[in-house]
């Protein structure tokens, strides 16, 4: 077990006051088997009212609102966890599904619902033949093909790191090869749920204290990956991006169907056009 401290910055700056609208935080880590919270303080300049509730994923999110104007917006969130997670885990995967292709249970197709289903257009099948491209026989072993399905991706997509919101549809990714961490999450569960999986996307913090065995991201970081539900062995994380399996230098803070869902802060002001001057963030990861 480790005990890490999470800071997690966000500046934004305008060049006059502004009205804000309601933000949405979503900066709490999801408690688990592997994950305890210890504590977390979210401070905010200006001054506001913070409401907190969970949404449809079991995410505990935050609603801030504002009473003054102003040219400067600082949202500043300081979590302490304790994080168990093992770094080889051991998948129990149920007999019916250790062989793809496999049938989900009744229950579970319901419950999964759109989980199942790709967000984004894939009208000539190019995303879906890339993805079959990784079954090598029918049947074949499950794991072994998220497994390879999750190397695949960064074996074709370079890492770039990019600050600009949003996020390419797998389609680009595929086309471009280069992508953000949020881009291979992405490309990487719609693949999966081309292949008639349920997956979702995760959003949350990498921890890694060897900056020599981190190639992609800094030891301290916000990052994005994803999670494929097997039977049995329930949610499995994949993080494309480092080829990871499993959890073990990973923070979860929000599940979700797609990207947008998982923000860690997401709002709007009222202003001229061209009164939005930039934002930074500062993300530190220590134990």
């Amino acid at each position: 077990m480790i005990t890490l401290r999470i800071r997690h910055a966000t500046t934004y700056r305008y060049q006059q006051p502004v009205s804000l609208g309601p933000h949405r935080l979503m900066l709490r880590p999801r408690e688990s088997r592997d994950l305890r919270l210890v504590s977390i303080d979210v401070t905010m300049t200006p001054p506001t009212v913070l409401t907190w509730a969970q949404d449809v994923f079991g995410n505990t999110v935050a609603t801030a609102t504002f009473q003054t104007a102003t040219d400067t917006l600082v949202i500043e969130s300081i979590a302490e966890i304790e994080l168990d997670a093992v770094a080889w885990p051991v998948f129990d995967i149920a007999a019916a599904a250790i062989f793809y292709p496999f049938r989900y249970s009744d229950d579970d197709w319901i419950d999964l619902g759109a989980l199942t289903v790709q967000q984004h257009p894939d009208p000539a099948g190019q995303l879906r033949d890339w993805a079959q491209g990784f079954v090598r026989t029918n049947p074949t072993d499950t794991l072994a093909l998220l497994k390879d399905l999750c190397a695949g991706v960064a074996e074709r997509i370079s890492y770039q790191s990019r600050e600009s919101e949003g996020t390419q549809s797998p389609i680009e990714t595929l086309d471009r090869r280069v992508g953000s961490c949020r881009d291979f999450a992405v490309l990487f569960a719609e693949a999966a749920r081309s292949l008639g999986f349920g997956a979702r996307i995760v959003s949350g913090y990498l921890y890694h204290p060897d900056r020599n065995n981190v190639t992609l991201g800094d030891p301290g970081s916000t990052h994005a990956w994803a999670e494929v539900y097997v039977p049995g062995a329930g949610w499995i994380t994949f993080d494309p991006t480092n080829r990871g399996v499993g959890g073990s230098n990973l923070i979860p803070v929000a599940v979700g169907r797609g990207i947008q869902q998982v923000m860690p802060v997401a709002g709007s002001f009222v202003g001229t056009s061209n009164a939005f001057l930039g934002m930074t963030v500062e993300v530190h990861v220590t134990s």
